[in-house]
């Protein structure tokens, strides 16, 4: 079960008027009483430890229990979590500096740690750059990430400088990675990653699932929470198989702003990006469950970063290629019941 203090955080964040509207948004979606959703609702709640977010995002009200049965919900991506990740080395990922150390020979990019580097080194570093990539340490969902334009400074002194303002929290700079050019035709302005989740059990990786997100809006990170896109994908070809799911449940065929058609995309190297994630999922073995931000550039696969706790609803999200096969069902493929 998830720990006590788990439950009681989820207890009080729950909102009346948040579970009125997914109730009200399950009606309009599938015409059935209101009365009726609810008790549904409650009912996925106690049995398969689903949220009512989880209830709306994945259309358990078209659902079966045998298929809701299938799904990773909110309390058992937890109890997973809490079974198969070591909670302090999960700190080696919350930490970008710890993670780059670990991870250096993934990520397919120089880089500097602020914390260790001398002044003096790190003008070296920026010296010829034209751009690099400032990121907090602690950072979620590209908060406080900067692209950082050297021309825009008189001095390398001055770029230290900002680089090393308190307030700004940073603690990797690094290399602008440049993706592949068909990466580049889907959107170009943000580097376009997959989500790839691997699970680590019993000596050995396997692949979970993978998701290809977009940027959106000009925007240079890729993730649904800055309108960016996110769209199921084949393991065995690398080719996207649906449309771009939007952080409101939307589907969109196609990128608004490049009007590249999202089902059929074939990810370059992909089989290589797959090889890559199991590879560094077996770094951290007390880590055994971690979803991956994988690049794709010219040269090949590019880890990004890699998160423990990784999301479970990116791939459960409904459409057309979905058949109410969850990942809890896919992790008893590998023979882990949660």
């Amino acid at each position: 079960m998830p720990k006590l203090d788990y439950l009681m955080r989820v207890a009080s964040g729950m909102s009346l008027e948040k579970l009125r509207q997914c109730v009200n948004d399950a009606h309009e979606r599938s015409g059935k009483p209101k009365a009726l959703l609810l008790a549904d609702i409650i009912h996925c709640a106690r049995k398969f430890g689903a949220g009512y977010y989880d209830y709306l995002i994945f259309e358990f009200y078209n659902m079966t229990d045998e298929e809701r049965a299938t799904y990773m919900t909110r309390m058992r991506n937890k109890r997973f979590d809490d079974m198969i990740n070591d909670p302090e080395d999960c700190a080696i990922f919350d930490d970008k500096s710890q993670f780059y150390a670990h991870f250096s020979d993934f990520m397919g990019r120089d880089w500097r740690d602020l914390a260790k580097v001398s002044d003096e080194d790190l003008a070296a570093y920026l010296e010829g750059h034209e751009y690099v990539i400032a990121k907090p340490n602690d950072g979620e969902c590209g908060h406080g990430i900067e692209k950082i334009h050297l021309a825009d400074f008189a001095t390398l002194d001055e770029a230290v400088a900002y680089l090393r303002q308190p307030e700004k929290n940073f603690g990797v700079v690094e290399d602008l990675l440049i993706q592949h050019p068909e990466m580049s035709r889907l959107y170009p302005y943000a580097v376009n990653c997959m989500r790839m989740a691997t699970v680590y059990w019993k000596g050995e990786s396997h692949l979970l699932y993978a998701v290809l997100k977009t940027g959106n809006h000009g925007k240079f990170v890729d993730n649904l929470e800055n309108g960016g896109y996110a769209c199921h994908m084949d393991l065995e070809t690398g080719k996207v198989t649906g449309p771009g799911h939007t952080n409101k449940q939307e589907l969109v065929e196609e990128h608004p702003m490049t009007g590249v058609r999202f089902e059929g995309f074939q990810v370059p190297y992909f089989a290589e990006a797959c090889e890559l994630a199991k590879r560094a999922a077996a770094v951290v073995p007390t880590v055994g469950y971690i979803g991956w931000d994988m690049a794709i550039t010219e040269n090949g696969p590019a880890i990004i970063e890699g998160n423990h706790f990784a999301a479970y609803d990116f791939p459960q999200l409904p459409d057309r290629s979905q058949n109410h096969r969850g990942l809890a069902a896919m992790l008893e493929d590998i023979g882990i019941r949660v």
